[in-house]
């Protein structure tokens, strides 16, 4: 049995949910998601919790997995999602330019320009080498921030580029000086 399938997804106030056709819509304070369900799961709403309920044991790989869609969509109307990057290296730096686009200068000859997907927004800190992506669908928000870090992915030898914060590199030894 799916440990995760079973748990009940307890709906804070201020959250609707309505189940049409295998798909899931949450509304919340901070916007709507609307998640569709594998084949085979269903979602069943009971005294303020929702149940993902399977069919038979053959959907069982799917269980905890659509049980875990609908909880992210449900914490993203509340709560939000975000993720923060920073830039390491000299002369590395973002800004926002507009409303919806991101600047990086991440050491070529030519800066980057990334324009956000409706959903998203970021904030840029005054130094310039920290971004914080947030959002309300978590599956976006990872995936803009994974954009971001492979413009310049983390550098093993010179420990320069975007990473994650509270990423960890380990550093690489280069090649020795020839006698």
């Amino acid at each position: 049995m799916s440990r995760i399938g079973k748990k009940p997804i307890e709906l804070p106030k201020g959250v609707t949910v309505k189940i049409e056709n295998n798909v899931v819509a949450v509304q919340g304070p901070k916007g709507k998601l609307d998640t569709p369900l594998p084949v085979g799961i269903r979602v069943e709403q009971k005294e303020g919790h929702l149940l993902a309920l399977r069919e038979s044991d053959n959907h069982a790989a799917v269980h905890g997995l659509a049980r875990a869609l609908v909880n992210n969509a449900v914490e993203g109307v509340t709560k939000g999602w975000t993720k923060e990057l920073e830039i390491v290296g000299i002369g590395y730096r973002a800004e926002l330019k507009g409303k919806g686009m991101v600047v990086f200068t991440l050491g070529y000859s030519h800066p980057i320009e990334y324009p956000l997907p409706s959903g998203i927004e970021v904030a840029v800190d005054p130094k310039q080498t920290r971004l914080t992506v947030s959002g309300i669908d978590r599956q976006k928000v990872g995936q803009v921030s994974a954009e971001m870090r492979a413009l310049r992915p983390p550098d093993p030898y010179k420990n320069k580029g975007v990473r994650y914060v509270g990423e960890h590199l380990k550093k690489k030894v280069g090649k020795t000086g020839a006698k």
